[in-house]
């Protein structure tokens, strides 16, 4: 899965609950992967701007 991905799905979870429709069952479910999501984006953009301290870093070495 991409960031891109992973950010459309939470906005798709997130209108979901929001519209109050589902069931409990289902909204605690969407709950809980929507907190995977937000893991996997946040780890994700950790690492991306880990990379990006990584080659500035190599650059200013030059």
């Amino acid at each position: 899965m991409t960031y891109e991905q992973a950010i459309k799905r939470l906005e798709e979870i997130a209108k979901i609950l929001e519209d109050g429709t589902s069931t409990l069952d289902d909204s605690l479910k969407l709950y809980e992967e929507g907190i995977k999501l937000a893991d996997f984006c946040k780890n994700k953009l950790n690492d991306a701007k880990q990379k990006i301290t990584d080659l500035n870093e190599v650059k200013t070495d030059d």
